[in-house]
């Protein structure tokens, strides 16, 4: 039996952005508490196979995942002599989430981490969740096997963290709306028709934010805050009229709850997606790091304005997917996630990208909407997904033709 006292855990998508911050804090950590003072159960990778070996080489994980199949001999060659088992394929993911940590960074981005988050949520861990699009995709489904496995939820994104950390669950009654923040991407100042036109390497270029392309192109567009409205809906049970955005370029205030007294609480804090991990792996309590403590008196200013509508259709798409329903959501983030593949390949228009979830949003299939109603399983979700996926390419198709 394992010693309790050691904290075991698991990081989904080890080798992205989210997977550094994780592995950082936890270097941190064991540096002030010692190297036997955490376990690392599994890491999980998608291609980065070189990243994946230096992880094995220095935390000596069970067992590591590999979802593309086509770099194993690398892998297995790279880690050869460690006592470290391998998982290859979308499956290992699962398997990886099934190993007994206790503690679970769910990173994996987009609707590829859906199964791995689900068997993390049945097992009765801390499940740090930085996939938003778990919770888009398949919402008060994922809660309540949260809720029924003791799961205990904790979101991540700097948005839902700082919510969590202002949002008080015993008065929640006494909330007038929660207010997420958006920096307003790379295209803030930019007009209707610069922004249609933009290339991909502008698109992720973020000013404020080091992130993968595809939320940077999200952050670009605003579907990652239309994404995080939805989300937010699932993580503090409020209706969508007590959900609103903000757009503040500096990006100091995270979040904030307006009560029905009249307060409005805000968790400020630098720009270091450290700061939310570390508030998730040591929750209730919290633990010293190395991120640099924001200095108010260094702040010129702080800027908030309403998004504008015409120039980032996407949030409204998401608004009206979360009117819709569950399966509206679900199809929303799998033509998102279609349009913004297409356009970091260069078949897409900037501003195709939301014509094109438009599209798959108001398509219909044989006389009736695929994409009415709530989700009744996990089934459902994923059949979901794919017809969604697949009106999407067909509809792209057209776009490009």
């Amino acid at each position: 039996m394992e010693n309790s006292s050691v904290k075991t855990i698991t990081v989904l998508g080890a080798t992205g952005s989210i997977g550094d911050a994780t592995l950082d804090i936890m270097r941190e950590q064991r540096a002030k508490n010692g190297s036997d003072s955490i376990k690392v159960k599994a890491l999980t990778a998608n291609s980065n196979w070189k990243k994946l070996a230096k992880l094995v080489h220095e935390f000596h994980p069970e067992f590591i995942a590999l979802a593309d199949g086509q770099f194993e001999n690398d892998l297995r060659e790279a880690i050869a002599g460690f006592d470290t088992q391998i998982g290859i394929g979308p499956d290992a993911l699962i398997t990886a989430a099934a190993c007994d940590a206790h503690w679970v960074m769910a990173a994996i981005t987009g609707a590829a981490g859906l199964p791995s988050v689900l068997e993390a949520a049945k097992r009765g861990c801390v499940l740090a969740l930085a996939n938003k699009e778990a919770l888009v995709c398949s919402g008060s489904l994922l809660m309540s096997i949260c809720a029924k496995n003791g799961t205990t939820l904790l979101p991540v994104d700097s948005e839902h963290n700082a919510i969590f950390q202002v949002f008080d669950p015993a008065q929640s009654n006494m909330v007038e709306k929660i207010i997420l923040t958006a920096s307003g991407g790379p295209f803030l100042s930019w007009s209707f028709e610069q922004i249609k036109k933009a290339t991909p390497a502008q698109a992720i270029a973020h000013p404020v934010w080091a992130m993968g392309s595809k939320i940077s192109v999200d952050s670009a567009s605003l579907m990652n805050k239309g994404l995080e409205i939805i989300e937010a809906r699932h993580l503090f049970d409020v209706s969508p009229s007590q959900i609103d955005v903000l757009v503040h370029p500096q990006s100091v205030v995270h979040g904030l709850v307006q009560y029905k007294d009249g307060s409005l609480l805000a968790q400020l804090g630098a720009p270091d997606m450290r700061v939310p991990i570390a508030h998730a792996w040591a929750w209730p309590n919290r633990i010293v790091t190395s991120v640099k403590s924001l200095c108010l008196s260094e702040l010129s200013r702080l800027d908030f304005e309403p998004p504008d509508d015409r120039r980032f259709p996407a949030l409204n798409l998401a608004k009206h997917a979360m009117a819709a329903g569950g399966n509206s959501c679900n199809a929303l983030n799998a033509a998102n996630e279609v349009a913004v593949a297409l356009f970091l390949q260069g078949n897409l228009g900037f501003g195709q990208i939301a014509e094109l979830i438009s599209t798959v949003m108001n398509s219909k299939t044989s006389e009736s909407d695929p994409w009415r109603g709530e989700p009744q399983s996990f089934e459902q979700v994923f059949e979901i997904d794919k017809l969604a996926r697949y009106v999407a390419l067909q509809s792209a198709q057209r776009l490009q033709d």
